[in-house]
């Protein structure tokens, strides 16, 4: 009985463990232009299904993650068009717009 016990504890806390993040931390560039990725200035991408995506632009890399909200669902606040991009993302960019 004893060890039914210990071994429900064990894989209790093995499944546990397992819940917990464990990688690099997203909020970063680890490039060879590392920053910060919260001083960049983010827009927002409209999906093709009218669901918006954060972007930015820090000249050398391309970022974009899906807008969420407090339950995990996406957000489609309908802020642009599908497919249109909207807001300050390129800001950060040392390459002027050429198109």
């Amino acid at each position: 009985m004893k060890f039914l016990k210990i071994a429900i504890v064990a894989a209790t806390a093995g499944s546990i463990a397992a819940c917990t993040p464990i990688g690099p931390d997203k909020s970063l560039d680890r490039g060879i232009d590392s920053d910060d990725l919260s001083g960049l200035n983010w827009g927002i991408w409209v999906d093709p299904q009218g669901c918006d995506n954060w972007i930015a632009d820090d000249g050398v890399e391309g970022y974009m993650a899906r807008r969420l909200d407090r339950y995990g669902k996406p957000v489609c606040s309908g802020v642009a068009p599908p497919t249109v991009a909207t807001g300050p993302f390129k800001e950060n960019s040392p390459i002027p717009d050429l198109l």
